[in-house]
């Protein structure tokens, strides 16, 4: 990562565009180079809700909006480094907005939840 970083550097002073492109490259390449480990981690997860009883669905979503946080921070942190802050940060935003989707009808079951607690009801 060290030789990518310096290269990069050196690319930056020929052309920004080149710089750019070969950070992409190798960002998709550490991502690419991580798929395995990342497999392994949510079948671990997986493993250790089935082990406490947890309903899939919720270990599910929770899986869905982790990736969805860490696919939007990934491409707004690009887009910071292409110099473009405002793009980053609609981009974390559609990321925000996404989680809240996905974690919505879990939201819904828990306020439910509570509702039906209530004396009166």
């Amino acid at each position: 990562m060290l030789v990518a970083v310096f290269l990069s550097i050196l690319l930056r002073e020929y052309n920004a565009g080149y710089s750019l492109l070969f950070v992409f490259f190798v960002c998709s390449l550490l991502l690419y180079g991580l798929a395995g480990e990342i497999a392994i981690l949510i079948a671990s997860v997986r493993k250790l809700a089935a082990y406490a009883g947890a309903e899939r669905i919720y270990v599910e979503t929770v899986l869905k909006a982790v990736g969805v946080a860490y696919i939007s921070e990934f491409i707004a942190n690009i887009a910071k480094d292409a110099g473009q802050n405002a793009l980053a940060a609609k981009m974390e935003m559609a990321g925000k907005i996404i989680i809240m989707t996905l974690v919505l009808p879990i939201l819904a079951l828990l306020i439910e939840t509570v509702m039906s607690m209530l004396p009166g009801r």
